[in-house]
């Protein structure tokens, strides 16, 4: 049971979370992904409307989660690694 319940725990302890505030965290990142994803859409078809409100709200969530992973103790992303060079051998 203990290794059980440590699936659920292990990854949200390591940035600084409970399960529950962890969950809270992913499901407002998924609400914004969807937000993304419904302008994107529009746009796709109305290209006047929405412009740059995907990329704008992509650039948000970035800069959110990047501050998370800082303030946890947690080095870049791989996004992150990858866009500055950070990590190349």
């Amino acid at each position: 049971m203990k290794h059980f319940t440590r699936l659920f725990t292990e990854h949200p302890a390591s940035v600084g979370e409970t399960y529950t505030g962890h969950m809270r965290s992913a499901l407002r990142y998924a609400g914004l992904f969807t937000r993304c994803a419904a302008a994107a859409a529009v746009h796709s078809v109305l290209p006047f409307l929405f412009q740059s409100t995907a990329s704008d709200l992509l650039f948000k969530i970035h800069a959110e989660m990047s501050a998370r992973r800082s303030a946890a103790g947690q080095p870049p992303g791989p996004a992150q690694t990858r866009a500055t060079g950070a990590g190349a051998a």
